[in-house]
């Protein structure tokens, strides 16, 4: 007779064998989602295969884009990423960044010959600005991911609905009603808790100002599509207007006296202002290139001032990314990306720009219990003079350039003590005339670039 016991046993081991089988074809291996997803920009995100797809430069930037936006979406708490959600992050960045390795460039070596002598030869390396500032914004990525952690564990604040009672609800400085609101105990942070926070927003700082300087040095290098060109006006005072014009080229020009006479009640006010700056500043530099009076390009004033006034408008642009991290991207700048070519470029831009992002929703989330914690004090009878003069020293200690040229039209009192004095002013602007300014003009060329046709 046949052992039934055994036939049902190996009945039983197939079917766990196929279980296992089905429950792992489930879940595509990472190999499977690699292939998926590099299949995917291959295509130039035209999964028909007909070849309408964008460039590999720009699918590339849209996968980094769209890759950060689904993993970190809205930073709405300071709390560590979960572990699912990093390991995804640090999985799929790692794919898309390591493009990079195989764009290369040759450099020349030394050699040793089997007769002892040197011979000079040349070898492939990475690209060098990619060599330079793909490592950095792997450190950059890691340390604010480790930022986020550091709030792991109960903290002195805590987040409440908005939804919840009056009593129990908390305080939120802006007008994103998305958000919850911040508690603080009644008489406001612990020293300790205080201290902890500026370690993190400085920390973040760091973070931010790396990123926004490789952004833009990325940006710099990207050439000025021929479609943004055409669409300029002939000259500077018709992209700035009459009122913006006649300010910066006036032979007293102080910039931050020039920002803070504007009124910029918007986010749609501060991107027009941009804008029409920087088109002004391509214009300009055209036109110092075009040095021919008889070309549609040529000068109408000396080169010196237009020089001067080129620069004007640069330390303009570089205050306003100072001021506004988190303002959306100009049309030059979206011009460029869509238009870019270069993958290393397109890559260093996208990876930089959504560090930047993340950086500037954290430093945003610190501010906001940072002035939960000010309106505590403030309404709180225990506060003490000596913990408030503390408070403001460190507050002063930590200061950057963008808190000195902030002006907002009605300064909170933990605000007020960052205000500097004239002198001070003269000095941040001195400062500015050293820093590098990674300009997004710098890569107009002599030809190549049609003049657009008189309007």
């Amino acid at each position: 007779m046949p052992d039934d016991t055994n036939s049902v046993d190996q009945h039983n081991g197939s079917g766990e064998e196929m279980q296992i089988k089905n429950e792992s074809a489930a879940e595509p291996s990472d190999m499977d989602l690699m292939k998926e997803k590099f299949s995917k920009l291959l295509l130039g995100e035209d999964m028909s295969g007909g070849g309408k797809g964008v460039s590999s430069a720009l699918a590339l930037s849209n996968a980094i884009t769209n890759l950060a936006a689904s993993v970190f979406g809205e930073q709405s708490r300071l709390e560590p990423m979960s572990a699912t959600r990093k390991e995804r992050w640090k999985k799929e960045i790692e794919w898309l960044v390591s493009i990079t390795d195989y764009i290369v460039e040759f450099v020349p070596s030394q050699q040793k010959t089997k007769d002892g002598s040197n011979m000079e030869i040349m070898v492939t390396q990475q690209r060098r600005d990619l060599l330079l500032s793909i490592p950095a914004l792997r450190k950059l990525d890691t340390m604010l991911l480790g930022i986020l952690d550091n709030f792991e564990g109960e903290q002195e604040f805590k987040y409440v609905s908005r939804d919840a009672d009056e009593s129990q609800r908390g305080v939120q400085r802006s007008d994103k009603w998305w958000l919850p609101t911040v508690k603080v105990p009644p008489s406001g942070l612990s020293e300790e808790s205080r201290r902890f926070l500026q370690k993190q927003q400085e920390a973040v700082n760091q973070v931010l100002k790396a990123s926004m300087a490789i952004n833009s040095q990325a940006l710099s290098d990207m050439d000025i599509p021929e479609s943004y060109i055409e669409s300029l006006p002939k000259n500077g005072r018709e992209s700035l207007g009459e009122s913006l014009y006649r300010s910066i080229t006036d032979e007293h020009f102080d910039p931050l006296q020039f920002l803070s006479a504007l009124d910029l009640p918007s986010e749609h006010k501060i991107l027009d202002l941009k804008n029409r700056i920087e088109a002004c500043v391509v214009i300009w530099r055209r036109k110092m290139i075009h040095k021919d009076a008889k070309s549609s390009w040529g000068p109408a004033i000396s080169l010196e001032k237009r020089e001067i006034f080129e620069d004007r408008a640069q330390t303009v642009l570089l205050l306003l990314k100072q001021k506004f991290p988190g303002i959306p991207q100009s049309s030059l700048e979206i011009s460029k990306i869509q238009c870019n070519q270069d993958v290393g470029l397109s890559i260093l831009e996208s990876y930089s720009r959504v560090l930047e992002s993340l950086a500037n929703t954290v430093m945003s989330r610190i501010k906001d219990v940072l002035y939960a914690n000010s309106h505590a004090e403030s309404h709180s009878e225990d506060s003490t003079p000596s913990l408030r003069l503390s408070s403001a020293a460190e507050s002063t200690a930590s200061l950057t350039l963008s808190d000195f040229i902030s002006w907002d039209s009605e300064p909170s009192e933990a605000e007020t003590g960052k205000r500097c004095s004239k002198d001070e002013e003269e000095k941040i602007i001195r400062e500015l005339a050293t820093i590098k300014r990674f300009s997004y003009i710098d890569k107009v060329e002599m030809g190549g670039i049609r003049s657009p046709a008189r309007g």
